[in-house]
């Protein structure tokens, strides 16, 4: 995207756990709450951009009150509905490629997931649900709806349908190492990877995509079909995840609780660093933008 320096934020990225939500729950304040409709209101565009699939984002968005034309990039990337669920962008794996994957990804613990686009169950695909439960079991008891055991995994694309995204957890070391794998592998110009970490849980989930995509591009994607510049955009995020996003936009913004070896990252490249989630930091750099650029205080 070409830049300008002089341009006003008209769209504002924001991811939605460690960002959005607070540590604890999945409720979005009331401060955030105010701070995205006021935006919404004064003309800026709210888009949600989450590793969460679709239809476990919205639930959470929803409440907020946001138009249902609000963009939500979900999957990492892959998938770009509005809220209402209207699809805007979609990108596939090819069923071959995850049907490899499926025998290489069983070394790192039988934790592999496969995202499908579609609804009920069978949105999910997994393997095992005893040995992924051992690993993300909140994850898995709000997710079980959606998910479907198929032995083995590798029949789950029986009728040629292409996932939308991969995915493997573990811990950080763990993660590493299957990352650095498939780095060194015949995949590694096939696929596209981004971690999520957690060190406090000593938790990482590796996301596998098809080449070329992230919250980045469909964030560029997006920007282009509106006609914006990299300067008329903020994004807002926490995780490695989000850093092709941040990297996108000319505004980033890093939430004060991401990890420290990220925090150093960010500030070495000059991005704000916002309060942390639990202190409302999405709500305050909102709250900053307005009150700056159009001259809008928030009512408390």
């Amino acid at each position: 995207m070409p830049t300008r320096s002089s341009s006003s934020i008209k769209l504002i990225s924001i991811d939605i756990d460690g960002t959005l939500l607070p540590s604890a729950g999945t409720i979005i304040s009331e401060r955030n709450r105010r701070a995205l409709r006021q935006a919404e209101s004064a003309g800026i565009e709210i888009v949600i951009a989450t590793g969460r699939r679709y239809a476990y984002a919205a639930p959470l968005i929803h409440p907020v009150g946001l138009k249902l034309e609000t963009v939500l990039i979900t999957s990492n990337g892959t998938v770009t509905r509005t809220l209402a669920g209207e699809r805007i962008e979609r990108a596939l794996m090819p069923v071959e490629r995850a049907r490899e994957l499926c025998g290489a990804l069983r070394q790192f613990g039988g934790t592999t997931v496969f995202t499908f686009d579609r609804d009920g169950c069978g949105e999910l695909v997994i393997e095992s649900l005893k040995q992924l439960h051992a690993r993300i079991a909140l994850w898995v008891e709000a997710n079980r709806s959606w998910i479907e055991e198929v032995r083995p995994l590798e029949r789950a694309f029986d009728a040629d349908e292409a996932p939308v995204q991969g995915m493997i957890c573990g811990t950080l070391d763990e993660m590493d190492r299957a990352q650095a794998w498939l780095e060194n592998s015949p995949f590694a110009e096939r696929i596209e990877m981004h971690q999520t970490r957690y060190p406090v849980r000593d938790l990482s989930v590796l996301d596998i995509l098809p080449p070329g995509w992230s919250k980045g591009v469909a964030l560029e994607k997006l920007a282009r079909r509106r006609g914006l510049l990299r300067e008329e955009i903020m994004a807002i995020g926490d995780n490695y995840n989000d850093t092709e996003m941040l990297k996108s936009a000319g505004h980033p913004v890093l939430m004060g609780n991401a990890s420290q070896e990220l925090l150093a990252s960010g500030r070495a490249w000059g991005w704000r660093i916002a309060p942390a989630n639990d202190e409302d930091g999405v709500a305050q750099v909102i709250e900053d933008v307005l009150c700056n650029q159009l001259n809008v205080s928030v009512v408390e």
